[in-house]
Parts: structure tokens; sequence; C-alpha cells
């Protein structure tokens, strides 16, 4: 499962490299400050990826998680979050619904990680 959700993170993060967009070059464009964090597709990446990572904190003081599986799934949320940046600097402050739609399902991933890993 890890490995297919990080083969979704690489081409993710290829496509939101590589995207290029015209109207973020424009003039009047918000690039950031109070319009990034009220932007609701933006707020629900940046709340589903904070659950998780209390997820996987809970889970090690639980003894649920070792620290091993804690650090990998930690790395996992931060290329998630990498990616958001990325494709938000390619589209001078948003993120499109495709894009929402394309981290929403590599968190659903990664949250199916934490539960397997959890839960044994």
């Amino acid at each position: 499962m890890i490995g297919t959700s990080r083969l979704l993170l690489i081409v993710g993060l290829a496509a939101g490299v590589c995207a290029t967009d015209a109207w973020a070059q424009s003039p009047g464009n918000p690039r950031g400050g109070a319009f990034a964090v009220q932007h609701p597709r933006r707020n629900e990446v940046n709340t589903r990826v904070g659950d998780q990572r209390a997820r996987i904190n809970q889970g090690v003081r639980s003894g649920e998680l070792t620290r091993q599986q804690a650090h990998q799934l930690r790395t996992d949320d931060r290329a998630i979050k990498q990616q958001e940046h990325a494709e938000v600097r390619a589209n001078g402050g948003y993120l499109t619904k495709g894009q929402q739609h394309q981290l929403n399902r590599e968190e659903n991933a990664n949250s199916a990680a934490i539960y397997g890993d959890k839960h044994p």
C-alpha cells in the first residue's frame, strides 16, 4: 500500500512542478497570506495532514506504532505537504479541484497505512 502511495506522490509532484498557469502570473493575483489560509481546498488538505499527524503521534504514545513506523508515516505526510506547496506555487495560491482530489487520494492511502500499522 505504501509503495502505491509513493508512486502517486511522485507522479503528483512531477505534475505539480511541471504545471504552468498563465493566470498565476497575472497582476492582482492573490499569492498567499490570509487568502491561502482561508482557501477551502487548501484548508481541507491542511486539516487532514494535521489530523493524520495527530493519529501518528497518538499511536507512538500508546505503543501501537514503533518509532520507525511513525517516521515512515510522517515522511509520507511530509511528501504530501510538499506536493501541496508545489501545486499552490504553480497556481498562484490556489489548488484546483483536481489537485485537491489527488491530494485527498494520497491522504486516504496514508490514512489506510496508519490504520494498517496501528492494527496489524
